[in-house]
């Protein structure tokens, strides 16, 4: 994987480790050509940064030896590689992980050694041996079960072993070979409940047609289930082709993730390197209760290494980073997405309608992005709930900050839809109650905003009782996390459809919306809609009626927002850490100080505004992101610390 853009403003790797999953060139059955092949790649991979490198299994002779694994020569040209390998790892500042065939107790075991410091660590005995179909290894080998010996020379051998890096906070490894991954219960998974990671593979999987996706399928489902990394290094093209070929398939997935994987079916030697975020992976293990509470704790006996500096990432980042990380990325099934994203909003609300027998649901329409999704939303519910259309009832009030833009794409938009609107002006309203509390109606401050957003939510409530309905809010999760909103005006409804869905996706949803739903008229009222800049038009137009009130100029960029939200809540990460990465996302548009006043600015207003989170109405989740105080994120209101 090609690295990102390293910022200037930024030096410290902030919990990320390297690692590289490799397919070396194999000379079949000749060790020292091996050797020397796995020691220039330790050594360029270690000079690139890598903490972490995995060879295949039985690598320095070949796994396809058959019986020549049996020859008492092989075995000690092995080990004395071995042990070359090992010294030339001093002071490179990695991890090796590489398959030999090692003799002992009378019987020959398939083992993966971990070298690190110029010493072998430790040695993992492969649990499972698979031995039908095309695979014999018990011909060969026994497997770690008949182990009795716990040490080889005074190196510890073992299916209990990990290997911690000292000076790497999170870093610890745990060893499973192969078809130790395709069993019921995989040793990696006891190995995480120990404290493993970092799950790593040496492997030798053959190709048939179909087993790549199945593949690719344990790797990620296994990292998902162990709330690790895993690196997955299988056996190249160099292998015997008798009765099977071998792809040198590398894979490396962080919790259910796909990072990076080789180029299969090459004789030369192919690698995947990435970064993995240890930090990440300690959040979703404290996060999670089902991990936490699981009471299977083997007893694994754990060998700490310090590895010292490397080079460290001045490449880059070796892992992407997306600038809309709630925004599913260009190869998703676009159609998939977004029709499951309207299947539980309008699911949601079809329940509500349903549980309160509603006759009408009620929606303030503006012209703008939120009451838009809101009003698409509304129509695919009624249909579930089995409401006729003309249950939809849309109003647009039009006030002092109203643009014949917005007001004029509600209208054309519900017509186009064939949904009811009524046009119910809140400028009287409003000076009425200017003139009630003794307010200027010049003096355009707080109290002149909040009045309309108030007025408003007044219409749309006294009208869903007027006509049996509930009123449907249209505030999104970006807006809940800044606090963007007018406590128990625009704040409050009766159910609040968006609340799962932050800004961007928001736009995303409606752009599908226009192209695949509603071609045609709506479809261009649709596209307008998006192209029209974010505001809550509560300030007076200018002389030329256009808006003078732009949400981003006052609250900075929702794209900023929603990945530091992203980074915030779903990860944990620290204010550092997420300036670190915005700046890599959005290295070519915007500068370290531009993401610094935007991001300070969240945080303060983040912790602000749990107050209005804390009173807001029910809604669906939609992500894996909700800021629900009944479900996903509770915190105390009166929050005095510093957040991030």
């Amino acid at each position: 994987m090609s690295a990102q853009i390293q910022p200037d403003c930024q030096s410290e790797n902030h919990g990320f480790a390297r690692v590289a999953a490799v397919s070396p060139e194999l000379k079949l059955g000749d060790v020292s050509a091996n050797m020397a092949i796995l020691t220039l790649e330790m050594r360029r991979l270690a000079g690139n940064g890598c903490r972490l490198v995995v060879f295949p299994e039985l690598c320095l002779a070949g796994y396809s030896c058959a019986d020549l694994f049996h020859f008492s020569s092989l075995q000690k040209q092995a080990l004395s590689a071995l042990a070359e390998i090992a010294a030339a790892s001093a002071d490179l500042g990695c991890l090796a992980v590489v398959g030999l065939p090692l003799a002992l107790e009378s019987r020959l075991y398939n083992v993966a050694a971990v070298i690190g410091d110029g010493r072998v660590l430790g040695y993992v005995p492969k649990s499972f041996l698979p031995n039908s179909g095309e695979f014999y290894e018990r011909r060969w080998f026994s497997p770690a079960a008949t182990l009795r010996a716990t040490e080889v020379a005074g190196v510890p051998i073992g299916v209990d072993l990990l290997f911690e890096v000292a000076d790497l906070p999170n870093f610890v490894v745990g060893v499973e070979i192969c078809e130790d991954l395709w069993t019921v219960v995989p040793p990696s998974s006891l190995a995480a409940l120990a404290g493993a990671t970092v799950l790593v593979n040496p492997s030798a999987s053959n190709e048939v047609l179909g087993k790549v996706q199945y593949r690719r399928t344990l790797v990620t489902q296994q990292s998902a289930r162990c709330l690790a990394a895993y690196v997955y290094a299988s056996a190249g093209a160099g292998e015997s082709s008798t009765d099977t070929v071998y792809s040198g398939h590398g894979l490396v997935a962080e919790n259910g993730a796909l990072l990076g994987e080789t180029e299969r079916f090459s004789f030369a030697t192919r690698d995947v390197v990435v970064d993995v975020d240890l930090q990440r992976l300690a959040h979703e293990r404290l996060k999670s209760a089902a991990f936490r509470d699981d009471e299977t704790r083997p007893d694994y006996r754990k060998i700490s290494v310090t590895l010292g500096a490397t080079p460290g990432l001045k490449a880059g980042l070796f892992r992407q980073v997306s600038a809309h990380p709630f925004v599913p990325p260009a190869g998703a099934d676009r159609r998939a997405v977004c029709e499951e994203i309207f299947a539980i909003q309008a699911t949601a609300l079809a329940r509500r309608l349903r549980q309160t027998k509603s006759k009408t649901a009620v929606l303030g329409l503006s012209g703008g992005l939120d009451s838009t999704l809101a009003l698409l939303v509304m129509i695919e519910a009624l249909n579930r709930a089995d409401m006729p259309r003309s249950a939809a009832l849309t109003v647009t009030m039009p006030g002092f900050g109203t643009t014949a833009r917005t007001k004029g794409n509600a209208e054309q938009l519900a017509q186009a839809l064939g949904i009811t609107l009524r046009t119910i002006s809140i400028r009287a309203a409003v000076e009425q109650h200017f003139s009630d509390i003794g307010h200027p109606s010049d003096l355009h401050d707080i109290t002149y905003e909040n009045a309309q957003a108030r007025e408003r939510t007044q219409v749309l409530m006294d009208v869903a009782n007027q006509t049996g309905g509930i009123v449907i809010g249209t505030g999104d999760l970006s807006e809940a996390a800044l606090g963007w909103c007018t406590f128990n005006g625009d704040h409050m409804s009766m159910y609040h459809v968006n609340s799962g869905v932050p800004k961007t996706l928001v736009k995303y949803l409606i752009d599908w919306c226009a192209t695949e739903l509603y071609a045609g008229e709506a479809g261009a009222i649709l596209k307008d809609i998006i192209d029209t800049p974010i505001s809550p038009e509560l300030l007076p137009v200018g002389a030329d009626g256009k808006m003078e009130q732009k949400t981003e100029d006052t609250v900075g960029p929702y794209e900023l927002h929603d990945f530091f939200l992203f980074h915030f809540v779903r990860h944990g990460c620290s204010a550092d850490k997420i300036r670190y990465l915005a700046a890599i996302a959005f290295s070519s548009k915007y500068e370290c100080g531009v993401i610094d006043k935007w991001l300070a600015l969240f945080l303060r207003r983040f912790a602000q505004n749990q107050f209005k989170r804390s009173s807001m109405p029910d809604g669906p989740k939609v992500g894996s992101v909700a800021l629900s105080p009944r479900g996903d994120w509770r915190m105390p209101s009166d929050w005095a610390g510093v957040l991030g």
